[in-house]
């Protein structure tokens, strides 16, 4: 599709071009693979081996990730006139690796074209989904598959095209953020992973992060008496909001409250996304504007990038400026996507207290681990919904925004950057991108893969063992530094609301508490277990392996290196090895689509991550091998 053709669409404003036959069964094929492959691994579903010569159900080879062969399998709905044959390998970690192209259906004993809601609906007593969360989890499926569709429609370029321009090096802010709209699939582990409720296909086209359409955010200005504003040790309100909107900008904004008859010193500027300004505040905080608690100002003048986490946005007109990040009362993927006041007052102390960490830290250092910093927060309390709803209700979380640094200042000379959610990236003609960058490198996969192992695996257990502490560090969360396209470190983001600290290993600051959290003991091991290997390894080892790049064997043999080679290096931390044994036999399987199945619009509670964790017993463990 050209330049051209896209603009004319796009012109057409509500059209669902991209909606087309066959369009929507390839997204249905799509879905229905990936439903059959996560949810076997999840054992929600137990596919029937039906290879000639074989016995129900999967072979005990086939737990343990030994079997390299395909087999064909089928699955029964719920009332068993529906049945699904496909052919899969069952590689390490249980990873059910479907072939699309084989999936048949079959209903009442006729042929039937692959449908993923009905598919959710056939199975729905096997997947656990309640009654009342059965049609919001359909709707999220729906908007996936729409979703799908649409980059279909689209067109993105090529994994090959894509490592090009990481390896150029010839525009750092433009190849980080064509790769960041080019990524396809979203969270590799979730099924229903696009669902973004709220969004009408005007808000699609406008803010999807795949559209990659410019934005200007909104901006308003808070009563001070209700809002509070914090940021980073040296950093004060007037300086970080000159360095955001500059003098010309500030003074507009002085000018409309003044003719207003109202004191600019007693209010705070702030950003807010399009679309919450339009579909929410102008409804739920209609008294608060009213009162002029709330003043609308107008349009920012910087363009941006949704990034893929929807809310977050890359400023591209001035791209070392800082991200901008948004409450949006839009339902993605388990979590209304708000942002707590209450969260924003600690976050730029929770990141100030890390970053110190880290540069104390003689084996981060070492590998390079960074992190770009939330360095300023602003949240406006609204004393209707907090004093009606509970503490984790979406309604105290629709207004806020924080300020994050650009990745870009940290860049030497020949670096560039890309979303770590971009080495499970396959394109239309399925290549992964971590194939094309392993080809672009000129180095053995063997050699590349350990140099990602070095930058990201090892800062992380490093983290476990000298401090119990946790990232969220999957691919979106993740920003590798490359150099001829290959990691050489990593930058971690979404601080504030996604470390946790687990243990008594270290002494926190009062003002930074708020991330300590009692974990049990045998369960602390699992940031790296499910976080690392589960939801980020299964799939990277996979690609490999079905690219002929890599074998399965072969990656976790240089995983385990990394790790035995960190561990000789830091034997005072010998205790904690054993502690959290990352080479023992088996691991507590935690689950993700279980959580989404059970409560599809609040998956966990943020302040009790352990307690509401599904298990499905226990996974073998790869590096178990190299014990």
């Amino acid at each position: 599709m050209t330049t051209a053709d896209l603009e004319s669409v796009l012109a057409a404003g509500n059209a669902a071009t991209h909606l087309t036959p066959e369009r929507w069964d390839a997204a249905n094929r799509h879905l229905v693979r990936k439903a059959l492959a996560e949810f076997s691994h999840e054992r929600i579903l137990s596919p029937e081996r039906t290879s000639a010569g074989d016995t129900a159900g999967p072979a005990a080879g086939d737990r343990a990730g030994s079997a390299s062969q395909p087999h064909a399998y089928r699955v029964l709905s719920d009332d068993a006139s529906v049945e699904y044959r496909f052919s899969a390998r069952i590689l390490h970690l249980e990873h059910w690796s479907v072939d699309a192209s084989s999936i048949t259906c079959s209903r009442d004993g006729q042929d039937a074209p692959l449908d993923a809601l009905r598919f959710i609906t056939e199975f729905r007593n096997t997947l656990g989904i309640r009654q009342e969360m059965l049609p919001v989890y359909l709707e999220e499926v729906s908007s996936t598959l729409s979703s799908h569709a649409y980059k279909q429609w689209a067109g993105q370029p090529s994994s090959a095209e894509l490592a090009a321009g990481v390896t150029r090096g010839a525009d750092a802010a433009t190849d980080f953020q064509a790769i960041e709209r080019s990524m396809t699939e979203g969270h590799p582990c979730f099924v229903a992973n696009n669902g973004r409720l709220g969004f009408g296909i005007s808000d699609y086209r406008a803010f999807a992060p795949e559209a990659g359409a410019p934005v200007q955010l909104e901006w308003i200005a808070v009563h001070r008496s209700k809002a509070v504003f914090t940021s980073s040790a040296g950093l004060d309100y007037a300086a970080h909001l000159e360095a955001e909107l500059g003098a010309d900008a500030l003074a507009f904004f002085d000018a409309e409250l003044g003719a207003l008859g109202l004191d600019p010193a007693g209010y705070f500027f702030m950003p807010v996304h399009p679309w919450q300004w339009e579909n929410k505040l102008t409804v739920t905080f209609a008294a608060d504007i009213a009162r002029q608690h709330i003043v609308h100002l107008g349009i920012g003048a910087d363009s941006y990038q949704a990034q893929q986490s929807i809310r977050t946005f890359f400023n591209t007109a001035a791209p070392e400026k800082t991200y901008v990040k948004t409450a949006m009362s839009v339902l993605n993927m388990g979590f209304m996507r708000g942002l707590s006041p209450q969260y924003m007052k600690a976050t730029p102390a929770i990141n100030d207290w890390l970053q110190e960490l880290i540069r104390s830290d003689a084996a981060l250092q070492d590998r390079g681990l960074a992190l770009i910093r939330e360095v300023a927060a602003i949240g406006y309390h609204n004393e209707y919904y907090e004093a009606a709803a509970a503490k984790e209700s979406p309604y105290r979380k629709m207004l806020s925004a924080l300020w994050r640094e650009s990745p870009l200042p940290q860049l030497a000379d020949g670096q560039q950057l890309a979303t770590m959610a971009s080495l499970l990236h396959v394109d239309a003609a399925g290549k992964p991108m971590v194939s094309a960058l392993i080809k672009q490198s000129g180095l053995e996969p063997g050699e590349w893969l350990r140099r990602y192992f070095e930058a990201y695996l090892v800062p992380l257990v490093h983290c476990l063992y000298r401090y119990e502490l946790a990232f969220m560090p999957h691919g979106e969360n993740v920003i590798l530094v490359l150099q001829d396209g290959v990691p050489v470190r990593a930058v971690m983001k979404d601080i504030a609301e996604e470390i946790v600290v687990m243990g008594d290993r270290l002494e926190l600051p009062e003002a930074v508490s708020r991330i300590k959290v009692d974990i049990p003991d045998g369960e602390k091991v699992l940031a790296i277990f499910t976080d690392v290997f589960d939801c980020i390894f299964r799939f990277l080892g996979a690609l490999l392996e079905e690219d002929g790049v890599l074998s399965g064997g072969e990656f976790w043999r240089i995983a385990a290196e990394a790790i035995r080679e960190y561990q000789s290096g830091h034997p005072e931390l010998a205790d904690q090895f054993a502690r959290h044994d990352l080479f023992a036999a088996d691991f507590q399987f935690s689950c993700l689509n279980r959580l989404q199945l059970r409560n599809n619009q609040q998956m966990l509670d943020l302040t009790d991550p352990s307690g509401g964790l599904q298990m499905a017993g226990r996974l073998a463990n790869p590096l178990a091998a190299f014990a």
